[in-house]
């Protein structure tokens, strides 16, 4: 099952993202990873983004279950 890891790190002009020290020992040593990079999001805005979709989700039926995977 996929798990979501999430971090902040500062962006400083280069071509590369450093992964900090405890999440980079939190990833498999093999494998592929989704990468989606967020960049000037106010985080008042994020909280309210994920609890409105959080909300969405709430109750959902049976036949809708199978969307649950991609939260």
């Amino acid at each position: 099952m996929p798990r979501t890891i999430e971090f902040e790190t500062e962006l400083t002009g280069g071509r590369t993202l450093d992964l900090p020290a405890e999440i980079a020992s939190a990833l498999p040593s093999q494998g592929k990873a989704t990468v989606v990079v967020f960049v000037d999001v106010d985080p008042d805005d994020a909280a309210w983004q994920k609890a409105a979709y959080e909300q969405f989700l709430t109750g959902d039926s049976e036949e809708d279950a199978a969307y649950d995977r991609y939260r």
